[in-house]
């Protein structure tokens, strides 16, 4: 009976220096890395380096072809030195794990030592979206109780309403020489009012010129 051999795990690396710390060397993480992969006997199919990136922007040249890849099947799991070399935020990460599962991709973070594609790894994904879910339900709280705050001290919320100018005054106004802006200020209309009446004035034109 011949015994089937077990491909290796192709393995996607990234690495990430932040702007703050341009004199680091992204060579650092690639390192430990690259040899926890030759101890596990997997392959590494690329390596994806952001140098001199924020973690804070979501979007970055290197993870934006990270993420490009995993979606075109190219490698099986991704390996990372630590969550925030990764990840902005709690909920960047929930949905770049969300995404790596549907797409059967593993993700494994080399200091928090998680691996999703064990049993301890999915359940520390569920524990990370809870906690996201969590964050989520605090902040809208906080924003619905500013909210009650304001309207129990009598202030007005939402958009302020939208100044139309009087088409009639503002034609009686245009007839007896004043300016755009002239006519806007004595309607008490902000500083923008101007092409509100403007626009108003040639609506007016029109609908005259069609009933004549």
């Amino acid at each position: 009976m011949r015994r089937e051999v077990l491909r290796p795990v192709k393995i996607a690396l990234y690495a990430r220096v932040s702007t703050k710390n341009k004199d680091q060397d992204p060579e650092v993480q690639l390192a430990a890395l690259r040899a926890h992969v030759a101890n596990r006997g997997w392959q590494i199919v690329e390596e994806f380096t952001d140098h001199g990136f924020s973690g804070s922007k979501a979007s970055r040249p290197a993870l934006d072809r990270l993420m490009r890849a995993a979606w075109a099947g190219q490698f099986q799991a991704v390996l990372v030195w630590r969550f925030d070399r990764f990840a902005r935020s709690v909920k960047h990460l929930v949905t770049a794990l969300d995404t790596f599962r549907s797409l059967h991709v593993a993700f494994i973070s080399l200091q928090e030592q998680l691996d999703t594609s064990s049993p301890i790894g999915q359940a520390m994904f569920t524990i990370i979206g809870a906690m996201a879910q969590l964050e989520r339900d605090i902040i809208k709280e906080r924003v619905l109780a500013g909210l009650d705050r304001a309207r129990s001290k009598g202030r007005r919320l939402g958009r302020p309403p939208r100044h139309r100018p009087d088409p009639v005054r503002a034609a009686a106004l245009r007839e007896q020489g004043l300016s755009l802006r002239a006519i806007a200020k004595h309607l008490g209309l902000p500083a923008s009012g101007a092409t509100a009446v403007s626009r108003v004035l040639s609506r007016a034109q029109s609908l005259a010129t069609r009933g004549a």
